[in-house]
Order: C-alpha cells, then sequence, then structure tokens
C-alpha cells in the first residue's frame, strides 16, 4: 500500500508542478498557479499523513514507511529550490524568457554554492530524521526501531558528507584555470582576455 501511495504522491508532484508553471506563463493566471505551486508540500505532507495512520491501523513497519517520511523532508528542504530551478527553465523554454545560468564553478561563488547545497541537505535529512523518529512508537516502539537504525547512518553519512566538501571548498576554494575569463564563478564567453587578445571560445549548441 505504502508503495502505491509513494508512486501516486511522486506522479503528482511533478503534475502539479507542471500545471502550476503552465498556468503562470501559458494562461497567465498567477493566483491558480500559485494554489498549484504550494499544494506540492501538502502532497508529501499528505504521504506521511497516511503513513501514520497505516501504521496505527496495525502495519508491519518497514521501509517503506522511512521512505515516505523522506519525501516530505526532502520537500521541505529542497523544494523551494526545485521549483525556482523549474521556474527558470519553464520561463526560458515556453515563455521566452533569460537562458538560465549554470551553477558556479569557481571562486567564493562555488564556495557559497556548495555550502547552499549543504544547508538543504542539512535540513533534509534533520526534518526526515525527525519525523521517522515520530513514527517509532507506532511501531511498537523499540521493538522495531531497528526496522528504522540505517536511515539514520545514511542521512547522517549524506549531510556529513555535503558538510565536508562545502568546508574544503571553503578552505581550498576552487580557482579558474589560467587565462580562462570568470564572471560570478561561472566561464564568460565570446571575450576577449583582458591584456592578451585572445578570444574565450563561444558557446557551443
Amino acid at each position: 500500500m505504502i508503495v502505491t501511495l509513494i508512486v501516486a504522491a511522486e506522479v503528482s508532484f511533478w503534475i502539479l508542478l507542471g500545471l502550476g508553471l503552465a498556468t503562470r506563463y501559458l494562461l497567465r493566471w498567477r493566483r491558480a498557479s500559485t494554489a498549484l505551486l504550494v499544494g506540492l508540500p501538502v502532497v508529501d505532507l499528505t504521504l506521511y499523513a497516511l503513513t501514520v495512520l497505516d501504521l496505527r491501523g496495525g502495519a508491519t513497519a518497514s521501509w517503506t514507511h522511512a521512505l515516505a517520511a523522506s519525501y516530505a523532508g526532502f520537500s521541505i528542504g529542497y523544494g523551494p529550490s526545485l521549483v525556482r530551478w523549474a521556474d527558470r527553465h519553464f520561463l526560458y523554454r515556453f515563455a521566452g524568457g533569460p537562458k538560465p545560468l549554470p551553477s558556479p564553478k569557481y571562486g567564493p561563488e562555488r564556495t557559497r554554492y556548495e555550502w547552499q547545497i549543504a544547508g538543504r541537505t542539512v535540513v533534509s535529512a534533520a526534518v526526515t530524521l525527525a519525523l521517522i523518529t515520530l513514527l517509532v512508537p507506532l511501531s511498537a516502539g523499540s521493538a522495531h526501531f531497528g526496522t528504522f537504525t540505517q536511515w539514520y547512518l545514511k542521512l547522517g553519512i549524506a549531510a556529513a558528507v555535503n558538510v565536508i566538501v562545502a568546508g574544503c571548498y571553503s578552505l581550498w576554494p576552487k580557482e579558474a584555470p589560467a587565462g580562462v575569463p570568470v564572471e560570478n564563478g561561472r566561464v564568460v564567453t565570446g571575450k576577449t582576455l583582458v591584456g592578451t587578445g585572445v578570444h574565450a571560445p563561444a558557446d557551443r549548441p
């Protein structure tokens, strides 16, 4: 049952996201678009609520219940940035908006970007583990605590790795190769390198 609900929630999430962006840029219905996009975290929270009801109904605790909790954690930690990413690309592809900039690759901008990723991962992991912990009393308490133990370890490692990576970029910022023009951490194409007369290569389609 939970696997079916997870699949339904995943499909519903992307359908709502697509409808929200389509109504915003193609139909110009901003209020309807906002309502649809606000519904995105509601989908994952509803999935978690149904997970709680499933356990309260006597279901045996399994990894699928923890996975359902992770969807809510991901929605809270990564949801806003995912919507912004989809918004920029939809605007570019279907509404004549500017081409989205790639993620910064060099300098302090790359360091800030890595810390943003680490922050989202930590929030997602913390929320997920909190929700999983709330499931323990519903799964015969400590008798089935081992069912969720691996999630504490995996999510803890994921958060720690992201923080370590961001810390490494703080200690050793990634510098652009010599002669490569960079603005705001991104390689600039089609510009003359100052003092060299050499042109940076243009973007390829």
